[in-house]
C-alpha cells in the first residue's frame, strides 16, 4: 500500500519504520520538504502527499492540523481515507477540544474524506509494536466501513489480533479516545514512562 504521512517528527517517522518494514511504500509531507532530506522515505509537501495517496496519514501536532488542512484545501482529500492519531492538547497539556474531538472537526471540514481515528490512546512505540507488552486495546472510530477495514488491515501489520482491535462506531465516538489523552498523561507521569498500555475486558 502506498501511505502519504503528514508530519516528519518522532510519530510520523515511527510509524513510517514500521509500515516500511510490513512492506509499505511511505511518503512524508512536509511544510518543508526542502530541510527534511535526512529521512529514511522521500519527503514532499503535505499537498503532494494527500494528492498522490489514497490513505493519508495525520502525524500532525493536532493544534495545528486545522489549519494544515484548511491550507491544502478540502478538495484534495476527496475520496481518501485519512488516519488521524494525533491528539489535539495545549502546551499545558489541555484539550483543544474540550466538547469535540479533532477526529470530528476534521470529518465537518473534509466532508468527502474518510476520516478513521486510532492509535492516540498510547505512546507511538507500543501502537507499532503491541508485543512489547501484555495484551492490550487499541481503538478505530469511523463512519466509513471500508476505511475503517483498511485501518484494521494497517494494525494488524503491526501485529494487532482482531481481538484488541475494538471498533468504537462512527467519528463520534473519537472523543472518547481523545479525551483520553487527560488520564493518558496523568498515568505518564505517576509510572514516570510511556510504556503502558490498556485492555478492554469483557
Amino acid at each position: 500500500m502506498q501511505l502519504g504521512i503528514m508530519g516528519t517528527g518522532n510519530v510520523a517517522q515511527t510509524l513510517a519504520r514500521r509500515w516500511s518494514a510490513a512492506g509499505h511504500q511511505i511518503t512524508f509531507g512536509s511544510r518543508d520538504p526542502a530541510s527534511k532530506s535526512a529521512l529514511d522515505a522521500p519527503v514532499t509537501s503535505l499537498a503532494a502527499a494527500v494528492a498522490d495517496n489514497d490513505v493519508v496519514v495525520n502525524a500532525t501536532p493536532g493544534s495545528a492540523t486545522l489549519e494544515l488542512v484548511a491550507g491544502i484545501g478540502a478538495a484534495a482529500f476527496a475520496g481518501k481515507v485519512l488516519v488521524d492519531v494525533a491528539n489535539a492538547s495545549t502546551p499545558s497539556f489541555e484539550l483543544v477540544y474540550p466538547n469535540s474531538s479533532l477526529a470530528e472537526k476534521l470529518q465537518a471540514a473534509l466532508p468527502a474524506a474518510k476520516v478513521v481515528k486510532t492509535m492516540n490512546t498510547a505512546a507511538m512505540s507500543v501502537m507499532t509494536e503491541p508485543a512489547t507488552l501484555p495484551p492490550s486495546s487499541v481503538f478505530v472510530s469511523g463512519d466509513d466501513a471500508g476505511a475503517k477495514a483498511a485501518v484494521t488491515s494497517l494494525l494488524r501489520d503491526f501485529g494487532w489480533p482482531d481481538g484488541c482491535i475494538v471498533d468504537l462506531g462512527g467519528i463520534g465516538s473519537a472523543r472518547g479516545p481523545e479525551h483520553y489523552f487527560l488520564m493518558f498523561v496523568a498515568l505518564m507521569q505517576s509510572l514516570r514512562t510511556p510504556g503502558f498500555n490498556i485492555r478492554l475486558v469483557t
